[in-house]
């Protein structure tokens, strides 16, 4: 009998360092996973900060600005705009070439392949402007300031 009392005391002993064990973890566990939410919301704030600084980057006037000064382009102006004439027919050529890729597109509209050029019902009014070449100077004897490029 003294040794199967012996042996449930030892059991008890046990189980008790085994639970005192599970409970320390249990709290270093617990503080650890506290530090990482902590550390998670910082990295969210930080994370904020920065997609506002590059919002507040890309504004379209910084950088129009910075263009202007660290590249040293300018806008375009009608003094240093060249409009180039495209070769004779080439707009009816255009046109007829759009006509037929508007054709067999409605001609096929039960086909996929009629949805692989969204953009044709768009270039038809564009065909005007695509044969409109704009071209700036690019002598710099004429304008000193023409080197950098435009805008």
């Amino acid at each position: 009998m003294t040794r199967l009392n012996l042996f449930l005391v030892m059991a008890v002993i046990l189980s008790a360092l085994y639970l005192v064990r599970t409970q320390y973890d249990s709290r270093r566990l617990f503080t650890e996973l506290e530090h990482d939410k902590s550390e998670a919301h910082k990295l969210e704030i930080e994370n904020e900060r920065l997609r506002l600084e590059i919002r507040s980057q890309a504004t379209p006037l910084r950088v129009e600005s910075l263009a202007k000064s660290q590249l040293k382009m300018r806008t375009t102006t009608p003094a240093i705009t060249q409009y180039v004439k495209g070769p004779a027919g080439a707009l009816d050529s255009f046109k007829n070439s759009d006509q037929s890729l508007t054709k067999s597109t409605k001609s096929s509209k039960s086909t996929p392949s009629a949805k692989l050029n969204p953009s044709a019902d768009i270039a038809k009014p564009q065909a005007d402007e695509a044969l409109e070449i704009k071209a700036t100077e690019k002598t710099t004897d004429k304008n000193p300031s023409a080197a950098g490029g435009s805008l």
